[in-house]
């Protein structure tokens, strides 16, 4: 059945009520755990209207407008309270670096406004004679002081080569990516179908299970994404606790010991879990690198991810 693209009209409007209350909330340094919980449920409430009008046409997110996805991804993203916690920190932090650069420049009766979202680019500054207004890619959530008063001072007063190679910088690390490639995947999935084409991800969990974990991991919900991707080819949501495995490697021409590799390291994060380490998000810890190594054909899976990433570029 071939489900029409569903396009929700009020949708941005929406998403910009959400931007001025955690625009507001980090403008105010004293917001406490309740606040942030009420905003939280704000953001539930709004991704669950989402998917009750999705599925009441029988279809998924995956099924709106690419705009509407957009923000229906980015609403997702942020029902995850440690990352909503991470972009109020940036904002605040942004908003700090703006005051005091408008008050160098003796411009301090701009009106600022600061907004990190699902953005094409990397940041993009809006100024009018009342109103300066700074975009910022969510890509920048967990980006350090220096590169978040870069963007700022890029954004308000214009680039310089210092800013640029520092943001560009930033924006090629893992960390960046991740997160992009987390906001593509939210509703990029196929009604969270583990059967894809040439490979079942249930009977290649329960293989690794087995294998790997004794049999006493928890199964999370698998699902092949709907897209192809080349930096990555796997992701785990640990707020969903979802593995989405990219099409690319439901193929015959992928040997299957390359599919559970990239299926095991997924499933070593929800193992090994998140650690934070003076407020930086660390995934890939030494434990985490240790036990990954200790997979059968650890070099050789390795070796054909790297000649597919070659072979797309």
């Amino acid at each position: 059945m071939n489900i029409e693209s569903i396009r929700l009209k009020n949708i941005k409007l929406q998403q910009n009520n959400i931007l001025q209350k955690i625009f507001h909330l980090a403008s105010n340094s004293n917001y406490d755990s309740t606040q942030i919980r009420h905003l939280n449920q704000t953001l539930i409430n709004t991704a669950a209207t989402i998917e009750t009008i999705c599925s009441s046409k029988q279809a998924t997110p995956a099924n709106l407008t690419p705009s509407s996805r957009k923000i229906y991804s980015w609403i997702k993203f942020l029902t995850d309270e440690q990352y909503l916690q991470l972009h109020l920190k940036a904002t605040g932090c942004m908003l700090e670096s703006a005051k005091q650069l408008l008050n160098i420049h003796r411009q301090n009766s701009l009106q600022l406004m600061i907004e990190i979202t699902n953005l094409a680019g990397l940041y993009q500054g809006k100024r009018s004679a009342s109103v300066a207004n700074i975009i910022i890619n969510e890509g920048f959530i967990n980006a350090p002081k220096a590169v978040l008063q870069a963007l700022v001072e890029s954004a308000l007063v214009g680039k310089s080569q210092d800013n640029t190679q520092l943001i560009r910088s930033f924006a090629s690390t893992g960390e960046y990516t991740n997160i992009l490639l987390e906001l593509d995947l939210i509703a990029e999935v196929v009604a969270e179908n583990p059967q894809g084409k040439f490979y079942n991800l249930n009977d290649l969990f329960d293989k690794v299970n087995r294998e790997y974990f004794a049999a006493s991991l928890a199964k999370p919900r698998l699902a092949w994404s709907r897209i192809n991707t080349y930096r990555k080819f796997g992701h785990y949501e640990s707020a969903r606790d979802r593995v989405v495995m990219s099409l690319t490697l439901d193929d015959p021409k992928v040997p299957e010991f390359v599919v559970e590799f990239v299926l095991y390291h997924e499933l070593l994060h929800k193992y090994h879990g998140i650690k934070w380490v003076q407020g930086k998000r660390m995934v890939h810890t030494k434990e985490f690198r240790v036990s990954e190594s200790q997979f059968k054909s650890y070099k050789e899976a390795s070796r054909w991810l790297e000649k597919l990433v070659s072979f797309v570029h």
